[in-house]
């Protein structure tokens, strides 16, 4: 038998699932994105009162769509802008047109991949920061609460509350269209979504400050919104390189932390504890990227680096010259310091710590590094496996300083008194 407290976790677990469904087809009618959540949030509270007397419909999706049209209409009728809106969705139909009213049912019943696919573009227009492109596609796309978005990302509540009902208001003021782009713009704008959603990824992956090491959540958030995105736009080969590149570092989060949630590098990671299904999604999802002309694209060679850690069942079988040659190229299609620091550890891996510390040399000085806490880390690792203890005791304190993350700093803390004891 139900109880009320089941039917309010399945209302939970709905309203999680079809929450960015509601506010998207919402929000093409009503080209509002405030009023489409308060629309969606309507229903939910209509379900709350509802549901436990008559249980949890068998189409719980079209309920809350059903009685948030109702509530728009109601709210259509009774505002004073109710004869521009309703003209402006009917096409110029006058608003005393007897089935002015149908028109907005049969607008609000359009293909909902298309509504995710319009609000997603919109959350992550370039006209926004970074910072509020991330916070607000977490928040209607994601379905985080602002208290969750804040924990995540170790900012204020009240920061990210404001980030997000500014980059609302930036969106109405500018008049943006709720639209996918075509052509040139097109691309454009789908570079700014991958964007945000790898950046989503990395923090949950690698969080930038506070006391955990990872935060799987975002990881998992990221990898559904990019599992929706490949849904939509099935096509697009770096939509299917940045799925595969997330499935496959996703795959290893279970080996990544010891029983007290101290970090494991991954040649050290016990790779029974990988994730082989993630793996296997990972891999098929690259192959497509592949298969679709995309393989020389960003994140399908970074997806190929990740592939080659996961083809190896001992960190022994890496194969780390191909690794350090797809950096090679990366780093002619995307020019980034870090993507050559990077290449340099791939270098150490095959050629020796001497020529991994020779191409460390020639970007010590770029200013993105300057305060890199990872350029001094790697540093610290290869004056180590040269033996030069104290060189490298030096660095991973340098290192250590400049995180803002209490279990790498400890972590890199502990590398250091190691190597002075040596």
């Amino acid at each position: 038998m139900n109880t009320e407290s089941d039917t309010h976790r399945a209302i939970n677990t709905v309203w999680k699932i079809e929450r960015p469904r509601l506010i998207a087809g919402l929000t093409r009618v009503v080209r509002d994105i405030s009023m489409a959540e308060e629309l969606a949030q309507d229903a939910l509270v209509a379900a709350l009162g509802a549901w436990p007397e008559t249980g949890v419909p068998n189409n719980p999706g079209a309920w809350l769509m059903q009685t948030a049209k109702r509530r728009a209409i109601d709210q259509f009728r009774h505002r004073a802008m109710a004869a521009n809106k309703l003209a402006e969705v009917a096409h110029g139909i006058a608003v005393d047109t007897p089935d002015a009213v149908s028109v907005l049912h049969e607008a609000l019943d359009d293909d909902v991949g298309d509504d995710l696919l319009r609000l997603m573009f919109t959350a992550c227009h370039p006209i926004l920061s970074a910072p509020a492109r991330v916070a607000l596609t977490l928040r209607l796309l994601g379905g985080l609460t602002t208290q969750e978005i804040a924990r995540a990302f170790l900012v204020a509540e009240t920061t990210i509350g404001q980030r997000i009902v500014r980059a609302k208001k930036a969106i109405a003021d500018a008049n943006i269209a709720y639209e996918v782009p075509r052509g040139a713009a097109r691309e454009a704008r789908l570079g700014s979504v991958l964007g945000v959603i790898y950046l989503i990824f990395n923090e949950g992956y690698s969080a930038t400050a506070g006391a955990d090491w990872m935060r799987p959540q975002l990881c998992e958030e990221a990898m559904r919104l990019g599992r929706v995105l490949a849904r939509l736009m099935p096509e697009e080969s770096e939509v299917h390189a940045l799925v595969a590149l997330m499935e496959i570092q996703t795959s290893r989060l279970g080996a990544r932390t010891d029983a007290a949630g101290e970090p494991i590098l991954l040649l050290d990671q016990d790779r029974s504890r990988w994730d082989w299904l993630l793996i296997g999604r990972g891999l098929a999802a690259l192959d497509r990227a592949v298969a679709l002309g995309g393989g020389e694209q960003p994140y399908a060679l970074q997806a190929a680096i990740a592939a080659c850690h996961a083809r190896a069942r001992k960190a022994g079988d890496t194969d780390w010259s191909r690794i350090a040659a797809l950096y090679g190229v990366l780093v002619t299609t995307t020019p980034s310091a870090v993507i050559e620091l990077n290449r340099a550890v791939a270098v150490s891996m095959a050629e020796g710590p001497a020529a991994g510390l020779a191409l460390l040399a020639a970007i010590a000085d770029d200013p993105v590094l300057k305060d890199y806490h990872l350029l001094f880390s790697v540093r610290g690792d290869l004056l180590s496996r040269l033996g030069q203890g104290a060189a490298a005791a030096g660095a991973f304190r340098r290192a250590a300083e400049l995180t803002r993350n209490g279990r790498e700093r400890a972590y890199l803390l502990g590398r250091a008194a190691t190597e002075e004891g040596r």
